[in-house]
């Protein structure tokens, strides 16, 4: 799957983009990693959870400007993950 970032060609795997355009369908909700699995396979189970971390890390290194500081896919500490409101 791919977009385009800052006008370059970003190639994303099934699972990412799955993960973007969950999240980017709805900008500022905060979904949890069960949350988030669910979306993307299906089926969500605890010792599964912490690999949506990997996928969030491979995701900024594909579409931040700076991935460890980023202004997209924001961290909710003790929750999840959020599309930045660009409305806000």
């Amino acid at each position: 799957m791919g977009l385009t970032v800052g006008g370059k060609p970003v190639e994303l795997t099934q699972t990412e983009f799955q993960l973007l355009v969950t999240m980017a369908r709805q900008p500022g909700r905060i979904f949890s990693r069960a949350q988030l699995l669910n979306a993307v396979h299906g089926v969500a189970f605890d010792s599964y959870e912490r690999a949506i971390d990997a996928h969030v890390k491979n995701l900024r290194r594909k579409i931040e400007p700076d991935p460890h500081s980023p202004r997209y896919l924001l961290t909710v500490f003790g929750v999840g993950y959020r599309i930045a409101d660009a409305r806000r």
